[in-house]
């Protein structure tokens, strides 16, 4: 779980170290991307707090993520079909669906641990 909140970190800044270079056009694949790497990250966490986190599983899925949210995108744009808003939509949809299980999973621990606290002082 670590490598995923310092990789994530370690984006963060190095996105706040570099100027705006990027022009407005490529406002959507960036903002598409960076959704999906969110996913990716929210899976990641998910998945080592259930024990089955694999890093190369980590990795390859958040490139390939970003790269075919990314190219969904351009190929939406060029057809003028709103691919982007289903992308926006799915990858959304798994973040708020990965959140809500780690959420669960860390108030299970909690409370096991205020359990076992508790019938450990008796």
């Amino acid at each position: 779980m670590w490598i995923v909140l310092v990789g994530l970190a370690m984006g963060v800044l190095i996105g706040l170290s570099f100027p705006d270079v990027l022009p407005a056009s490529f406002a959507n694949y960036l903002s598409i991307s960076l959704l999906a790497a969110l996913d990716s990250a929210f899976g990641g966490i998910r998945a080592s707090l259930e024990g089955r986190f694999v890093p190369m599983t980590f990795v390859t899925g958040l490139v390939s993520n970003a790269v075919l949210a990314a190219g969904l995108t351009y190929l939406g744009n060029k057809m003028g079909v709103p691919l982007f808003d289903a992308a926006l939509f799915a990858f959304g949809f798994r973040i708020f669906q990965n959140l809500g299980a780690i959420r669960h999973d860390l108030i299970g621990r909690w409370q096991k641990s205020r359990v076992k606290l508790r019938h450990e002082s008796l």
